[in-house]
């Protein structure tokens, strides 16, 4: 649990740099999912072949929030899917990555950008997967503001119906949208309730807890439960770097040069106090 930490201080770290040199990126709604996406791909979580990434037997991890792009190629990147010195040509020409996540880039299994649309297609994976035997398994990593999307519950009555057990559905629960907190825009609450009556089994956890995300997960693995999983974690955008956090304005935007330092020396108190 130590070294899942120090990672995901490392590749917050890492993150942060990238969107501040290419004055763009959705750093905070980043900051709330680094925890979910290490532990997968450091947990011993998904199986994957970074000399073959489209390896067969892999499991396949949607980011259906594809605004968390910086986070996720900063991982790939660490991973050695492709050069580190990529991460310094984000957001610019001639560079490998643009601000929304592409397809194109190793590792990345799906170009996503509208809301609710990388659910949909992980539910055909899955459902592609059981009537083929294989024994993969599909992760979708949604935002709650996504969850406003009628094509989510659409999906959910998909996945349910056809009792997808391979597909694992994690809601990064951070309570924040473009403009406002989710509860004041349109309320979500009881959240867990509403998944419930779409057939799903519901695991609520702490989503900045390494062993709590590590244990939901591995719950999945045998399939034991006949019907699907939503694993919902409550986090905190902008997590890790304090004044980043609780403020709306901050989506979608990336701290300018003169934050820098205090972004980093916040990052470092935190994990430090950790």
């Amino acid at each position: 649990m130590e070294n899942l930490k120090n990672k995901s201080y490392e590749i917050r770290k890492k993150m942060i740099e990238m969107c501040i040199e290419g004055k763009k990126g959705h750093v905070t709604s980043c900051l709330s999912c680094v925890d979910i996406m290490v532990a997968l791909y450091y947990g011993d979580i998904l199986r994957y072949n970074v000399q073959n990434p489209e390896w067969e037997d892999r499991d396949i991890f949607i980011l259906s929030k594809g605004q968390a792009s910086p986070a996720l190629y900063v991982i790939l990147a660490d991973l050695g899917f492709y050069d580190n010195s990529e991460l310094k040509k984000f957001n610019k020409e001639g560079g490998m990555f643009a601000v929304h996540l592409q397809q194109d880039v190793p590792g990345v299994e799906l170009t996503v950008g509208s809301l609710g649309q990388g659910y949909g297609i992980a539910a055909g994976m899955a459902m592609g997967s059981k009537m083929d035997n294989k024994l993969n398994n599909i992760y979708a990593l949604l935002g709650d503001g996504e969850c406003y999307e009628g094509s989510i519950w659409e999906t959910a009555m998909f996945v349910a119906h056809n009792r997808l057990n391979n597909l694992v559905t994690i809601v990064d629960r951070n309570y924040l949208c473009v403009t406002d907190f989710t509860e004041n825009i349109i309320e979500l609450e009881p959240f867990e309730d509403k998944w419930k009556s779409f057939g799903f089994k519901v695991i609520r956890i702490d989503g900045h807890s390494f062993e709590e995300i590590i244990s939901s997960l591995n719950s999945q693995k045998s399939r034991c439960f006949g019907q699907p999983t939503v694993i919902i974690a409550d986090t905190i955008k902008g997590y890790g770097v304090n004044s980043l956090c609780y403020d709306p304005s901050w989506h979608g935007v990336a701290p300018p040069l003169s934050m820098f330092d205090i972004c980093l020396k916040e990052l470092e108190s935190v994990y430090k106090n950790d």
